[in-house]
């Protein structure tokens, strides 16, 4: 059983004092304000800490949390929010590792900057999301696996989880690797402009996946419209090349906005967080990643 803790506001401090306890909530400067409804999951019987993982000839940082009982461990990779791997991400791989699973959120915009030292979303999307390469994205991702599996991860069990810019990476991955057996995709953009950086859409590879995805979606989300949604599910199934593209599926929580998983933003909505992360574990026992 998890032991949620919450932290605290970082409510009427001055310059100073913001600035240091930013960097003591693990969280990147655009993400704030922190919300006093921030979950915080102990690491009591978990092995978990920052790693590093060989890439080409260089090194890409991550944080990897597994049960410190056991031989083996179904993996799942925890793609990043656009803010980084910061404490919620981190604190997402310790509630996988409590179930049983050896989750692991790599740090995929190394190679571009810190979004922890990046003050607004409007930087940051500029100065380092913008810069983020997919084919560099799927190359890191590999080499997350192939860790993985060399530190006790279990090489027939490995799903993806992705959330907001990484929700958008899930679906991608779902249809680069056909060693996943199983996505999910939170709130990850579906239309938008493509550039030799980002060149696809989800909704281009949409009939192309070799692991079934399970997109979550807020039906208040102004980013991502319901006629977006729409045209996914459709594109899913029709002409679909694949078992997993027609196998895949996406809830609309109807209330919810972006980030609705969220729980250190003004955006978390409870009870469509626990029902979608519910739902997450029994999507990916059901395709063979943990149970």
């Amino acid at each position: 059983m998890n032991d949620f803790k919450s932290l605290r506001p970082l409510s009427g401090l001055n310059r100073r004092q913001f600035f240091s306890a930013t960097a003591c909530s693990g969280f990147a400067l655009a993400a704030l304000p922190i919300s006093a409804s921030t979950i915080r999951t102990d690491n009591l019987g978990l092995t978990a800490h920052n790693i590093k993982i060989p890439v080409g000839g260089e090194e890409i940082a991550a944080y990897a949390a597994w049960p410190k009982i056991g031989k083996s461990f179904p993996v799942i990779l925890v793609i990043q929010e656009i803010f980084g791997v910061h404490e919620h991400i981190k604190d997402v791989c310790r509630r996988f590792a409590k179930l049983g699973y050896l989750a692991i959120a790599p740090d995929l915009y190394q190679r571009q900057g810190n979004p922890a030292a990046v003050p607004d979303i409007t930087t940051l999307q500029r100065e380092i999301v913008s810069r983020v390469h997919d084919a560099q994205v799927m190359t890191d991702l590999d080499a997350t696996i192939a860790w993985a599996i060399q530190n006790k991860g279990r090489t027939n069990q490995v799903g993806i989880t992705g959330f907001c810019w990484g929700g958008r990476i899930t679906w991608l991955y779902a249809a680069h690797n056909p060693n996943i057996k199983a996505g999910v995709a939170w709130y990850g953009r579906l239309l938008g402009q493509i550039s030799p950086i980002t060149p696809h859409n989800p909704i281009d590879i949409a009939g192309k996946l070799q692991a079934p995805v399970l997109g979550l979606y807020g039906g208040r989300d102004s980013g991502i419209t319901q006629d977006a949604v729409t045209a996914m599910r459709y594109a899913l199934q029709a002409g679909a090349s694949s078992n997993a593209s027609r196998a895949s599926q996406i809830i609309v929580y109807p209330n919810a906005e972006h980030g609705f998983n969220a729980d250190y933003r003004a955006s978390y909505r409870a009870e469509d967080a626990q029902a979608g992360f519910a739902l997450s574990l029994a999507w990916f026992k059901d395709h063979g990643v943990g149970g």
